[in-house]
């Protein structure tokens, strides 16, 4: 491994040091982890790092300790893999740890540059494999402005990772995000979010909250396959509300599918809907599913189902197919047909196929081919037609 030294005193050039078998590993340990520790249930662990530090205080050298410092590292083929620089570097004796003070980095991948990171301390270690920084951490991506922000990061050259921990943040014009941790491949710019992880998109406004999340930012998708919810806003009021057991949102394309117990909370038309399988697609204001669906209106006290459906937003219509069934509870009415066309907001349906209407109060049996009306009024205001209709009346 070869390393650059530039001095205050000599301006080196370019050295090379013959290190042990190991290789000089150059790993950035932030020091203050004294103070993230919590006083009560982590006081073991404060006496074993104190402990810790005063074994690895013994084993560095202070006539190994350099000023104006410059770290470098060249992978395989010869290209630059990572380069830091350091207000002040210190070795330990078998040269297998540099402990650097005030870091700047930038690293690179395929002799390209991708992250630009800076700490307040930092190491050096495993042949240059691997790199931590501790203390007001700030990480880049070079390509595409994402900036994560944190107390501890971690990089692995040769896996293509950076982890930030604790009290991770990230902006970017897609995105803003907060969680305990964040995993970056940069090879396939990846940001896997673990730990009360929350996000925010701008454009469309939402709010996404999980114990974990999964960020392709090429791709501008974020999914997770933990429990989730998903808040949209009308600038800073809240309006629709979906939940589900996991879920992708395709940012580009503004479409959300959410399975496995999914349930979305509509403002306007009041409505919640649920599914197995629910695709939401905001821009072209619509929710599907080719799974059973169920629709219940609170206000009106109606609740329909289908073996596959779509609401249109816009219009707000419901269409329902397969086994559709209707209750309304204000007058114990009961519907049941093969589709179903119904407006949400007026209550007025259109059904056909093996109609058959039911209402307790007046007792009210009706069945033909077609039917349309207004699912939970007064009978009145329900017409079967078409073909052979049956009317019956319970006295």
């Amino acid at each position: 491994m070869s390393i650059l030294f530039l001095s205050q005193r000599n301006r080196l050039q370019k050295t090379r040091r013959s290190l042990s078998t190991a290789g000089l590993v150059l790993s950035i340990v932030v020091f203050g982890l004294l103070s993230t520790l919590t006083a009560c249930g982590n006081r073991n662990l404060t006496a074993e790092k104190i402990a810790q530090d005063s074994k690895q205080a013994e084993d560095f050298d202070n006539s190994l300790t350099f000023n104006a410092v410059t770290l470098e590292e060249f992978d395989s083929k010869g290209r630059l893999w990572w380069k830091v620089k350091a207000a002040q570097a210190s070795y330990s004796k078998d040269k297998k740890i540099a402990r650097l003070q005030q870091p700047t980095g930038e690293f690179f991948q395929d002799g390209q540059s991708v992250l630009q990171v800076k700490g307040q301390q930092g190491e050096v270690q495993q042949n240059g494999q691997t790199i931590f920084l501790r203390g007001k951490i700030v990480a880049t991506d070079t390509r595409d402005g994402l900036v994560m922000k944190g107390d501890e990061l971690e990089w692995q050259p040769r896996n293509d990772l950076v982890i930030v921990r604790n009290n991770l943040t990230g902006t970017h014009r897609q995105l803003k995000v907060a969680a305990k941790e964040g995993r970056l491949f940069t090879r396939n710019q990846r940001l896997e979010l673990q730990g009360g992880v929350r996000a925010q998109a701008a454009n469309p406004t939402l709010a996404f909250q999980s114990e974990r999340l999964i960020w392709q930012i090429k791709q501008q998708t974020l999914a997770s396959d933990r429990p989730l919810q998903i808040d949209r806003f009308n600038k800073t009021d809240l309006t629709d509300r979906a939940t589900a057991n996991q879920g992708i949102a395709n940012l580009k394309a503004k479409t959300i599918t959410l399975k496995q117990n999914a349930q979305l909370t509509l403002a306007n038309p009041p409505a919640q809907l649920a599914s197995n399988d629910l695709v939401w697609d905001l821009q072209g204001q619509t929710v599907g599913s080719e799974q059973l669906l169920t629709i219940s209106n609170r206000q009106q006290q109606v609740t329909l189902s289908g073996n596959q459906g779509r609401v249109d937003l816009k219009s707000k219509m419901l269409y329902l197919e397969g086994d559709v069934r209707g209750v309304g509870e204000k007058n114990q009415a009961q519907l049941n047909a093969d589709r179903l066309n119904w407006n949400i907001g007026t209550q007025k349906f259109d059904a056909d196929g093996n109609v058959r209407y039911q209402q307790g109060q007046p007792p009210m049996n009706l069945a033909g081919p077609r039917a349309t009306g207004t699912l939970g009024d007064q009978t009145k205001n329900i017409l079967v037609s078409g073909g052979r209709v049956v009317t019956e009346f319970v006295p």
